[in-house]
């Protein structure tokens, strides 16, 4: 997986103040230093910080005041599929600070067809399924499942395991190490719906709520490495950053559409 692609400095810094919030390093109400001691440490100009910092409080992130620049208290904005794996492909774990994970189910099953055809599977064959949940004091922020191809849990015990700890939260890393295989591309899929029993109870909504709901692929040369599906309560708002590099031309004239149904 790589960032996107050339950035201005302003969004640069942006990023990287973005990411230190949804890790946790800054966390809700903390004040940020003064502008110039800030754009300092960034190696920037005090205009170009000013820019980033619009932009990070146009999108929820901080607010300002005349006592200063301070982290928005119980911000509206969540990680994406892509800010967590980066971040445990960073970190060795997909939690923020002050965020915890628990493991509800991970087993050897038999999975729904279409699964079965992301991971271009015979059919009756097995997969890794993992179900886990994450929170923050006594909030819950995500319910989700992953899948993972089944003899990857010989390689990794870990992934039939639902001991808690930092290994249940950084599992890709030791994947990726074992396995000799590493993600090279991935793709989110997004939309809203109403929460099931299931999801309502782990979220703490009425059945019928309005949740955010996705999907997660991220695959190498070889095919999918990790599927998963998660849901957040819809307070939440996701954000993803993406780059336009090679774009190809638009053909001179329509050309037939591939049947992928």
């Amino acid at each position: 997986m790589t960032d996107t692609g050339p950035q201005p400095p302003y969004m640069i810094v942006a990023e990287r103040i973005r990411r230190r919030i949804l890790d946790g390093e800054l966390s809700e109400g903390a004040k940020l230093p003064p502008m110039r001691e800030l754009a300092k440490a960034e190696g920037v100009a005090v205009a170009t910080l000013g820019r980033s910092l619009d932009h990070l409080q146009v999108e929820g992130y901080i607010t300002t005041s005349r006592r200063g620049t301070f982290v928005a208290n119980a911000p509206s904005v969540a990680p994406s599929s892509y800010d967590r794996i980066t971040r445990v492909l960073r970190t060795g774990s997909v939690l923020g600070e002050g965020e915890t994970l628990t493991v509800t189910a991970a087993e050897l099953i038999v999975p729904p067809q279409y699964v079965a055809v992301l991971f271009d599977m015979d059919e009756g064959a097995q997969v890794v399924r993992r179900q886990w949940h994450t929170g923050k004091g006594s909030k819950r922020l995500m319910l989700a499942v992953t899948w993972y191809p089944a003899h990857f849990a010989a390689l990794v015990p870990e992934l039939l395991s639902i001991t808690p700890g930092r290994v249940a939260a950084g599992l890709l890393p030791k994947i990726q190490e074992a396995t000799g295989r590493h993600v090279t591309a991935g793709r989110d899929d997004v939309h809203a719906r109403d929460a099931d029993e299931r999801e309502a109870n782990f979220l703490g909504v009425r059945v019928g709520s309005p949740i955010l709901a996705g999907a997660h692929r991220l695959w190498d040369e070889t095919g999918v490495i990790e599927y998963g599906e998660w849901c957040l309560p819809t307070r939440l708002t996701v954000g993803y950053e993406y780059s336009f590099e090679a774009v190809p031309a638009q053909p001179d004239r329509a050309q037939p559409v591939p049947d992928v149904t």
